[in-house]
């Protein structure tokens, strides 16, 4: 390791390893089938196949146990379902003949059936498919284990989970199990997330079913926890004392581009803060879990989430990108914010008077997605250098994934004058050589491997709901109203001006270029 390079090494499936450096053994009983319910459509081809062929490329997926089905209303065969996700297995062009095999090779693992959502023919024609592939690999019944991706809308949530419940559970419990993965949004507001949840709660227990928000696995994401329950100096550091505020921004340079009519069903609220970065708040906010098991940890997040005030409608702002309606599947007099600033208070002893303001727009001048934490001005200030910035940490989720701590140090000179800069760990400088793994698959494997810690129990989704449901409902019924913004702006200029309300400044004259290799 002194040399600075970093490998990643292929690892068979049955091997998982924890936080601890302990090494556990996942116990494979019979064969395992994976089911990608909506198989023909956008998500399944660009984000779950993508992420079972990456699964099988580095060898947690091997080709004697595993087994793909796709399911859809879509009647296609085998080979066409085949040729729709081939384009989606390798980025870019000149893919040697090695990899054209893997591609080759993980297709075959993959068969269709085609049926109905809401009709038995099709669920017992899957399940056939199923039981005669476990017959074949002479796998015990009961022993098998079928997990279900549902890469479908939420209306027909219920009666696909009716269907699997009549027709494909394993037949006995051998050591075997059945595992259902469901995709956000999880309702649209906290009635409806309950109705859902009960729906889908009396036909599997809750250890069954693993709701998915892709943020949580992503790979700065997931440091979040080793960040600060692993690293003595932020120990004393995380609390009111010493943090003014911290952001939790997600920001996109392009608008809907095709998703118009799904986008204004929804909305900037229902499609990022209140499931992507409400999750991201619980790990920075929580408490340290009593352990990493995955329930430990979970409990630290809903007692965030219940310990967050009511939102004040002066701490919010909404805003619609112009041109926005231009969309002919959107309503001309659509009032769906596609940008909204809304400052969180947490109600308890680290942090009460912190603003967490939580931020996301479409169609503004750059791409990030990034997590800052401004810390409180360093009180009798000899060196005259507050105007130059605070100190901050910021953690860039995505693009160009690194974190740095923004610090003021002596102007290198003869002079005693101070400058802004960093310290910087930028990960594709840090670890070269290695590649980050998307977050479906990090999430798909640990459905696997039974790990619910990077999923969201269903108190945790009725916390999140309880939440923002009172402000949604007033934008629903045109109680608030979004203001108009120039697409390649920042946002509203009110949104800048309620960061400054609620504490943050702003740095000027100092920008964070990513290091160059």
């Amino acid at each position: 390791m002194g040399s600075g390079a970093w490998t990643i090494e292929k690892r068979s499936s049955s091997r998982n390893e924890t936080f601890s450096g302990e090494s556990v053994t996942v116990h494979d009983t019979g064969c395992l089938s994976i089911v990608v319910l909506g198989a023909s459509g956008d998500l399944a081809k660009k984000k779950t196949f993508p992420a079972l062929f990456n699964l099988y490329r580095q060898r947690f997926l091997q080709s004697n146990e595993v087994y793909i089905f796709g399911y859809a209303r879509t009647k296609i065969s085998d080979d066409e379902l085949r040729n729709r996700i081939r384009g989606y297995l390798i980025q870019g062009k000149g893919a040697s003949d090695e990899q054209l095999d893997e591609v080759a090779k993980f297709l075959q693992l993959i068969k269709y059936v085609s049926g109905s959502y809401d009709s038995s023919e099709g669920f017992q024609l899957l399940d056939k498919e199923i039981s005669e592939h476990e017959i074949s690999t002479k796998t015990i019944e009961g022993s098998s284990r079928r997990l279900f991706y549902f890469a479908l809308p939420p209306s027909v949530y219920p009666s696909v989970c009716k269907m699997i419940k009549n027709y494909c559970m394993n037949k006995s419990d051998l050591g075997g199990w059945t595992r259902i993965v469901v995709e956000k949004p999880f309702g649209k507001d906290l009635g409806s997330a309950e109705t859902l949840s009960a729906q889908i709660g009396e036909l599997f227990d809750e250890s069954q079913i693993y709701r998915i928000d892709h943020y949580l696995g992503k790979e700065l994401v997931q440091n979040l926890l080793v960040l600060r329950f692993a690293n003595r100096f932020f120990l004393p550091l995380w609390n009111r004392d010493n943090i003014d505020n911290v952001q939790i921004v997600f920001r996109e340079d392009f608008g809907t581009e095709g998703r118009g009519g799904y986008f204004d069903e929804y909305g900037i609220i229902r499609d990022i803060i209140q499931n992507h970065l409400l999750q991201v708040l619980c790990l920075v906010a929580m408490e340290k879990p009593v352990s990493l098991k995955p329930e430990h940890i979970r409990d630290e997040k809903v007692k965030v989430l219940q310990s967050v005030l009511p939102i004040e409608d002066e701490e919010v702002v909404l805003g619609q990108y112009k041109g926005y309606t231009d969309d002919p599947t959107v309503p001309d007099n659509s009032n769906t914010p596609t940008f909204a600033t809304v400052v969180l208070r947490i109600h308890n002893e680290r942090w009460a008077g912190v603003p967490f303001i939580l931020k996301a727009g479409k169609a503004l001048n750059s791409r990030k997605a990034e997590i800052r934490v401004q810390f409180k001005d360093v009180p009798g200030d000899i060196f005259r250098c507050q105007k130059q910035g605070r100190n901050e940490f910021v953690i860039r989720l995505q693009p160009l994934e690194a974190m740095y701590m923004k610090l003021t140090v002596k102007q290198p000179g003869l002079e005693m004058s101070t400058v802004q800069s960093e310290l910087d760990l930028s990960y594709r400088q840090r670890y070269q050589g290695v590649t980050i793994p998307e977050a479906y698959e990090r999430l798909i494997l640990d459905t696997i491997r039974g790990d619910q810690q990077h999923f969201v129990r269903r108190d945790e989704l009725k916390a999140a709901w309880e939440i923002f449901t009172p402000l949604l409902h007033k934008i629903d019924n045109g109680e608030f109203k979004p203001i108009p913004y120039q697409p390649g702006s920042r946002g509203p200029e009110e949104a800048d001006q309620l960061l400054e309300r609620a504490g943050y400044i702003q740095t000027h004259g100092y920008i964070w270029i990513p290091p160059s290799l």
